[in-house]
């Protein structure tokens, strides 16, 4: 305050009118900042005296006989620092302006010393001490007398820099680190630099924030600071904070004084900060006192009141009560009283609105939805605040403010004099109109009090927008946004829900990093015109760009080399493109698609897709198919588009398992050889096809040999999507349900119908974590000439992207008389996710998977039975005579019922998920364990494991 006291005092000075003085920001003189010019005696042309004793040369020149005083000369003087500056020269001739107008005797070019030279002199030295790096200022006129009698005036500059901090240090806490202190200074725009000037009263608010960061960890500390100095003529000083800890204090009673309404227990439910110590306290880190948050905590108790009828509580600053120190010193144990004024519970009574006159009243009453009668609760309130603003800002009016003004119906007792019953005076509230704690349940008349309501709105104006700009948004072209922006358009009025919805659908897009409606969104006023805001959206590119080369090895593809280009932005357009080549030990993939969303400049998507594929189910056979498909679609929401998907495909399996024939169907030992020595379907002839197919309809349909080993299917699949979720990679909230159904009835030779629903909702539950939930239910059925599916239509779960815990294809009905699963025609599958931000693109992701699939003539349940094979002996043989020839029955395997086990595999665990920006998708490492688990075998026909580890690609959900 007394350095603050001196500079204003000097600048006072300096705007003191009168002849000139000295100026002093030190010891500032009672007239004028500048000092009364000393007369020298007239001679020849001598040096110029110095009020700073520095050299300075004789004038080159004399200005002309009988001329006004003139500015000869502007000197910098630092005496108290040795004479050397330690800014750069540079920022005093910045600051000092006076300094061009100094006469040039050389070239014979004089300034005359007038009213407005010293005025630009005295704005020099407001300008020099408003940059806040200099201790003292003072400014001083001395006169040279030239030989013909002619005064020059030599103004000398009397400078005393501030001192520069060269270390910072924080002494004597091992709480908390230098890390976390930085970070705080730095949220809240009080950093001291290294080569900083001194600012005592920043560093003042630096300890302030080292205190609140102690007293967040339960200490009541004392913060203090020195300045060292390092060297008195570079004015170097190293800067320390000295922190004294205190014993940490722990809360061991929560006590509420004055509560009746409701109990200690329950309103100590409702702190966060300021819990008492409990069985867990090691973990969740409750129990230690947090003073900075006791305001938190007594909203929160008042929110709970206000919510459930009590309009008028307040809720008082806790007294402390020390209750036992630890022996080493180390520990308070204390008692928290609150003081609480309840008031008395309240019914809403009349609501009403005045300052609206954009919106009709009756519709803000069916906002607000307050019924008379009820009980009084702010969050009903607030609700309609929220509803209100959206309602005003979809019409452009962005600085709607409503304000909620009550009336009661009783006027309630002093509560001061009843609150100072129960509290301190130190403790005791400022007056209010808040009734005695009482009075709470008393009625009035025998009736409950009331509290009307009257919204008082103001509208603000009505604003349009004048221009939407992008910035950051170096590939994708700015029609690409544009048309995600729907109704939010230039000249239409700002539509503040508008852009809500078109920054989620620009998220949806995953062109860019996710986007924040007040981070990366900036409204200005549109400069010298009224009404008008410019919009300006602040964008970080994401690559989608997917260029992958290389080989690699995997569980089902085996050994394979791949070269892939994709892209969901070609050139900027927002059209997607896939060339993708890989061929390997067990897979094979060629495919080409391209996906225009707007196709002719209009809001439909159309797509194209060709595709040959190969893979090898090890253990199962090897499915091929090739063909092609191609989609249209177009929007009937913001959120809700309708696809049309026509594909027509050929596909045929060959390298049959054994293990996959019906063994029952086969009652010969000829019919046996015939399968055994099966490889490719298209090779069999009719009379093995009739041999093998005898009585065996799921040999034949199945596994196709009764189409020599291949199919067609030609389908056209209607599906309707709604998709809120606002980013396709980095999902926090938002839902997605889809519906399809595949209607493979045009041509072909294999017709079936296929719906399928799917439902996942996100919701954010922190700032850094959220949750998610997958539903998905489908349905096969053949029709038409189709008796049985094939197998590759069968439906399976397992895997990554359905119950983590399990191999691919391994939980299904199996082939009867056989351990191979066959795949059923109804599944459902369940998952559920916590997704925790870890930093930047790594997620740490907690989830449960759960899911059954059942066959034809089977319904969904709780259990199932537990099977088992039972092989028959051999028959003996009964000689090598004609006998032979004839065909000799084999008992059939069988199987067995050992019990029941629970229908819904089950897998939880934790994955590690991580954005790689090169290749454009996230990595997993699963770890998961699988408690039901019970007659799954895994790809090698062994029980499942009761827990495995997966690495992993993309996301379940």
């Amino acid at each position: 305050m007394y350095m603050q006291f001196r500079r204003w005092l000097a600048i006072g000075c300096l705007l003191a009118i009168g002849l000139p003085t000295v100026a002093s920001a030190q010891d500032p003189p009672a007239a004028s900042p500048v000092a009364p010019p000393t007369a020298g005696a007239p001679g020849a042309l001598r040096p110029v005296t110095s009020a700073c004793s520095n050299a300075l040369p004789a004038p080159a020149a004399q200005p002309p006989d009988r001329s006004a005083p003139v500015l000869l000369q502007v000197e910098l003087c630092f005496g108290t620092q040795g004479g050397t500056p330690l800014l750069p020269g540079d920022t005093y001739q910045y600051y000092i302006q006076v300094i061009p107008l100094v006469s040039l005797p050389s070239r014979g070019a004089w300034t005359p010393y007038t009213n407005a030279v010293e005025q630009t002199i005295r704005d020099d030295f407001k300008r020099l001490w408003d940059q806040g790096f200099l201790d003292d200022l003072s400014i001083e006129v001395n006169d040279y007398v030239f030989p013909n009698g002619v005064i020059g005036r030599v103004v000398s500059y009397h400078i005393e820099e501030r001192e520069r901090i060269k270390t910072i240090r924080y002494d004597g806490s091992k709480q908390v680190d230098r890390t976390k202190i930085e970070e705080q200074l730095r949220e809240r725009s009080l950093v001291i630099g290294a080569d900083s000037f001194v600012d005592e009263a920043k560093i003042r608010r630096v300890s302030a924030v080292v205190g609140d960061l102690m007293r967040e960890k339960g200490f009541n500390p004392t913060v203090t600071w020195k300045l060292e100095p390092i060297d008195k003529t570079s004015k170097t000083v190293n800067l320390t904070f000295m922190i004294e800890e205190g014993p940490r204090q722990k809360i061991k009673k929560v006590d509420f004084v004055g509560n009746d309404a409701f109990s200690d227990d329950k309103l100590a439910g409702q702190m966060k900060e300021n819990k008492s110590t409990g069985f867990l306290s090691f973990i969740t880190g409750t129990g230690t006192v947090n003073q900075a948050k006791f305001e938190e905590d007594a909203e929160r108790i008042e929110d709970f009141y206000q919510n459930r009828g009590y309009p008028r509580v307040r809720v008082s600053p806790p007294e402390i009560k020390v209750i036992e120190d630890t022996k080493d010193g180390k520990t308070q144990w204390i008692e928290l009283r609150i003081p609480v004024s309840e008031g008395a519970k309240y019914n809403f009574g009349q609501i009403d609105f005045e300052g609206n006159t954009h919106v009709r009243t009756e519709y803000l009453g069916a906002v607000y939805a307050v019924k008379p009668g009820e009980i009084y609760s702010r969050k009903k309130i607030y609700e309609g605040h929220k509803q209100a603003q959206a309602a005003y800002g979809s019409l452009g009016f962005m600085e709607f403010t409503p304000f909620e003004d009550r009336t009661f119906s009783d006027s309630g007792a002093d509560p001061d004099k009843a609150l100072a019953a129960l509290v301190p005076e130190a403790l005791a509230p400022p007056p209010s109109s808040v009734p005695a704690p009482g009075e709470p349940h008393k009625a009035v008349d025998g009736k409950t009090p009331t509290v009307d309501v009257t919204i008082r709105i103001t509208e603000g104006e009505q604003f349009f927008i004048n221009r939407i700009a992008f910035t950051g948004n170096t590939t994708t072209r700015d029609n690409v946004i544009r048309r995600e922006l729907g109704t939010l358009l230039e000249g239409a009025p700002f539509n503040t829900e508008a852009l809500k919805v078109a920054l989620r659908r620009v998220n949806q897009l995953g062109y860019f990093k996710p986007l924040e409606e007040n981070k990366d969104v900036k409204v200005d006023k549109t400069t010298g015109k009224s009404n008008l805001v410019d919009v300006t959206v602040k964008l970080e590119e994401q690559n989608r760009n997917q260029l992958t080369f290389g080989a690699g090895i995997s569980q089902y593809e085996g050994f394979f080399g791949q070269l892939a280009f994709s892209t969901s932005n070609f050139m900027g357009r927002g059209e997607s493109l896939t060339l993708s080549f890989q061929g390997g030990e067990r897979a094979r993939n060629y495919q080409v698609g391209f996906t225009e969303p707007y196709l002719f400049d209009r809001n439909i998507t159309g797509g194209l897709n060709v595709f040959r594929r190969e893979l090898q189910y090890i253990g199962y056979y090897t499915q091929k198919s090739s063909g092609a498909s191609v989609i249209f679609g177009r929007p009937l929401s913001a959120f809700t588009r309708a696809f049309l998907n026509y594909s027509y495909e050929t596909v045929s399996i060959t390298d049959v398992n054994e293990a996959l024939f019906d063994s029952s169907c086969i009652n010969t030992i000829q019919g046996c050889s015939v399968i055994e020595s099966l490889n490719d379907l298209s090779q069999l002839t009719q009379t093995q096809q009739q041999a093998a197919c005898a009585n065996n309809l799921f040999f034949c349909d199945q596994l196709l040999l009764n189409s020599g080993g291949s199919r067609i299917i030609s389908k056209v699949t209607p599906s309707l999507v709604h998709n809120t979720v606002d980013h396709p990679i980095f999902p926090t909230q938002g839902k997605k349900y889809t519906m399809s159904v595949d209607l493979a009835v045009l041509g072909g030779n294999t017709q079936y119908i296929k719906p399928r629903a799917e439902g996942i909702w996100f919701f954010r539950h922190t700032s850094r974590t959220s949750v998610g939930f997958r539903a998905l239910a489908e349905y096969i059925t053949p029709v038409g000439r189709t008796e049985q599916l094939p197998v590759f239509e069968r439906l399976f779960l397992g895997g990554e992207y359905s119950i983590r815990g399990f191999d691919v294809r391994s939980i299904g009905p199996t082939v009867p008389n056989s351990l191979v699963v066959l795949g059923g025609n109804k599944s459902l599958t369940f998952n559920a996710e916590y997704l925790v931000t870890i930093a930047g693109p790594v997620r740490l992701v907690l989830f449960a998977d759960a899911g059954q699939v059942r066959d034809f003539g089977e319904r969904f349940g709780w259990k199932q039975d537990l099977t088992e094979l039972v092989y028959p002996t051999p028959p003996p043989l009964q000689g090598l005579g004609p006998d032979i020839a004839h065909p000799l029955e084999v008992p059939a395997i069988t199987e067995r019922s050992i019990g029941s086990v629970n229908a819904f595999k089950t897998s939880t665990g934790v994955e590690v998920r991580f954005f790689m920006p090169v290749l454009n998708v996230p990595f997993r490492l699963i770890y998961a364990w699988n408690p039901s688990r019970a007659g799954v075998l895994d790809n090698n026909l062994q029980p499942a494991k009761s827990s495995v580890f997966r690495f992993a690609v993309g996301t379940t959900f």
